[in-house]
């Protein structure tokens, strides 16, 4: 399995931007979570095949309705203990 970080910019808190992610996620079988930094952004850690990774990046890009994503940078991630997606 492969894993990525995402760091994610704009208005991504306060719109659901966490619980929509962790939906999309889990469609897609991801494992990892989502959660708020103190800066503004959200992190995203996602494990899973390289094509689902591919569609969370994109969907990353747009997110919820409320969302205006302006930056979406990815990393490839350590693998982490993780067994479903979760929001911190």
């Amino acid at each position: 399995m492969a894993c990525a970080c995402f760091l994610i910019s704009g208005r991504v808190q306060g719109v659901f931007f966490r619980a929509s992610t962790r939906e999309q996620a889990q469609r897609l079988e991801l494992v990892g979570w989502a959660e708020n930094l103190a800066d503004g952004r959200v992190e995203v850690y996602a494990r899973g095949t390289p094509v689902a990774l591919d569609q969370l990046e994109r969907w990353l890009w747009q997110g919820p309705p409320a969302a205006k994503v302006t930056t979406v940078q990815r990393r490839v991630a350590d693998d982490h203990d993780v067994d479903d997606f979760a929001t911190r």
